[in-house]
């Protein structure tokens, strides 16, 4: 029988050991599991945990979660071309389908703000949703989620966003406000609080929020129907609020349709007619088209099909494309359009061009068709 006091591996001092397996992505960690008991066991150690958190070693991930996983995220590692599931979070309302939240990434820790909890039981037709001020933590290294303290505002579809390693969030809607808030706050992770902030001028719902040159910018849904918008923008040293009219042609059909880059580059998503990706000059303030994002070939069908409801995520100077759907003829009986939901990641460096498209591996498990979340952990000084 295999003991769990054997050398992790043999012919090597156990403390180089461990450092040579804390290096592995977390991509890998199921199949190094598979190795031996002492591995399985040390994978899910708190030994190995605080072994990582203490080199700072968390690696690339890109958390999502999708219309069909039941409230299950996925997590992809780009160094292992893998995804895998994460442990379900285990609260009140784990079983109830979320949306309209906010999720974002700060010091190495996945966010999921907020939102909207509605039962997925047939039986409970009358069930209201719960809006909630619930934050969730999810912890790469323990690999375990936790609550943290609540905001001060329950809120659903409001503006968030992370500048200078704090959590702004802004706008929305709840219960007792279904026509919007303009009530905004920020939590600071290093101490587990969130604190008031001065309320927007005006109300905001379905908005979002982007952090450009310092400054928070709340976009209403709104965006992209004229040709100059209106957004809300919050100076965080003045702590005061400002009307701004500016261009923003994001896609009204995405909740994840910009992308900020760590150089500041900004990237967004237009679907009018067609799919683009645009990048915004920083200087003068325009937008010029980057590229197309692909069509979908489906293998039993013969038309190129444009897809809709998926997610826009920028991990390690590459933007990604996740899931969503597309609408397929069938032409038997009476002919109608089916939906097909997709598992598709596809992938490109924006600064290549013209812009060179590959297929990552699909997403895992039932994860496919709409994203309802989708956030990017980047490890500093990875190579």
């Amino acid at each position: 029988m295999e003991s769990v006091d054997q050398p992790i591996i043999p012919g090597l001092p156990d403390d180089l050991a461990l450092r040579c397996l804390a290096k592995v992505s977390h991509g890998h960690h199921g199949l190094l599991e598979t190795v031996s008991k002492r591995w399985r066991y040390l994978i899910r150690s708190s030994e190995y945990a605080h072994y990582k958190a203490k080199e700072g070693w968390c690696g690339n991930w890109l958390f999502a979660l999708t219309e069909q996983s039941n409230n299950q995220w996925i997590a992809y590692d780009p160094d292992a071309d893998r995804w895998h599931p994460l442990p379900k979070f285990s609260g009140d309302y784990a079983d109830w389908h979320h949306s309209g939240f906010s999720c974002v990434c700060v010091y190495n820790r996945l966010l999921v703000i907020g939102g909207s909890y509605a039962p997925q039981d047939s039986s409970l037709p009358h069930q209201k949703p719960l809006i909630t001020d619930y934050v969730l933590q999810f912890d790469p290294f323990k690999k375990e989620w936790k609550s943290m303290a609540s905001m001060r505002t329950p809120r659903s579809h409001f503006a968030c966003s992370v500048i200078g390693g704090k959590v702004y969030v802004a706008g929305g809607r709840n219960l007792s406000c279904t026509r919007g808030l303009a009530l905004a706050e920020v939590y600071d992770p290093l101490i587990d609080k969130w604190e008031e902030l001065p309320p927007m001028p005006n109300p905001q719902v379905d908005c979002l929020g982007l952090s450009y040159k310092g400054k928070l910018h709340v976009l209403s849904d709104q965006v992209g129907l004229s040709d100059v918008n209106v957004s809300q923008v919050f100076n965080l040293s003045e702590k005061t609020w400002c009307t701004a009219e500016d261009i923003w042609p994001f896609s009204r059909a995405m909740q994840f349709s910009v992308q900020v880059m760590a150089d500041g580059r900004v990237y967004t998503v237009v679907d009018w007619g067609e799919s683009l990706i645009k990048t915004r000059d920083s200087e003068k303030g325009g937008w010029y088209i980057v590229g197309a994002i692909p069509s979908v070939i489906l293998h039993n069908h013969a038309r190129a099909l444009e897809a809709f409801g998926y997610g826009f995520a920028a991990l390690r100077e590459e933007l990604y494309i996740l899931g969503g759907k597309v609408l397929k003829w069938e032409d038997a009986g009476t002919g109608r359009f089916d939906i097909v939901r997709l598992g598709l990641v596809r992938v490109c460096n924006p600064l290549v061009g013209p812009l060179k498209w590959k297929e990552a591996r699909p997403m895992c498990g039932r994860a496919c068709g709409s994203i309802l979340g989708c956030a990017s952990l980047e490890e500093e000084n990875s190579v």
